[in-house]
């Protein structure tokens, strides 16, 4: 074989290497299946698609207020939720945390981009239908990979605002600033593109993202402020990814909470 044949030979593994095994690294779930516990909250088991279960947990907003739906980052489940949803509720909000299909408690079922919009939506319409909370008190909101899944609430029509925390523009730009040289887009079949859908919503929307964040740029933060409105951009001095909370933790739960509560 020549040295090309080698090349297209390893091209085209290494494409099919990353077809096959992007989930595995796109949902890391922790898998520790803990059942999340906060004071004056329940948590509800909603019937979804595909005979899944969708595990949200809730705490009643003040009356007159709105209700926060919160979809987390792909390193964490909805038992790591219970201290934000804490703050929030503390800052005069209601908050519905929606777990993943593949995690914590449903964590017999494999993570996908459309099973997850599925289980989203279903939790969303359990908000509305049966916990009573019309679209103009329900704020969404995600962190990390949960704002792709925040980003398609709002295309669908869902919510009145939009809470995006180190949001990415798409998975697609994502995995090409890890191996550029590979045909992403044919590739990642999970794309969550949402700056493609940035046009199609028109609710007001607030975006928070660490200033010195290595694994999802604050440039695409900026990108999404910019293509949502502009949004509010509130960029956090030294943070991280991950440290986002503890660098200045107060202040952001008071920007998404005044942001929330405003008329």
């Amino acid at each position: 074989m020549t040295i090309f044949g080698w090349a297209v030979g390893l091209y085209a593994g290494a494409s099919a290497l990353a077809y096959f095994g992007h989930r595995a690294v796109m949902y890391p779930a922790p898998g520790r299946a803990v059942e999340p516990v906060l004071e004056d909250a329940e948590l509800s088991r909603i019937p979804g698609r595909g005979g899944r279960t969708v595990f949200a947990l809730y705490s009643k907003a003040p009356e007159g207020a709105p209700t926060i739906v919160h979809f987390h980052g792909n390193g964490e489940e909805l038992a790591d939720q219970a201290w934000l949803a804490a703050a929030l509720r503390r800052g005069g909000v209601g908050v519905l945390a929606v777990e993943y299909p593949g995690y914590g408690l449903a964590r017999d079922h494999k993570p996908n981009e459309q099973d997850i919009y599925d289980d989203a939506e279903t939790a969303i319409r359990y908000l509305q239908q049966e916990l009573e909370v019309p679209k103009e008190k329900i704020v969404l909101q995600g962190q990390s990979l949960g704002t792709g899944v925040a980003t398609e609430m709002a295309a669908r029509g869902f919510g009145s605002k939009l809470v995006l925390i180190s949001p990415f523009t798409s998975m697609v730009a994502m995995a090409r600033r890890v191996l550029p040289i590979l045909p992403m887009r044919v590739v990642i079949r999970d794309k969550y593109d949402s700056l493609g859908k940035a046009s199609r919503i028109s609710v007001p929307a607030l975006v928070v993202h660490g200033a010195s964040d290595d694994l999802i740029p604050i440039s695409m933060g900026r990108r999404m402020a910019e293509a949502l409105g502009p949004a509010k951009l509130v960029e956090v001095a030294a943070a991280g990814h991950n440290d986002l909370f503890e660098r200045d933790g107060r202040r952001i739960v008071s920007e998404i909470t005044e942001f929330a509560l405003a008329p």
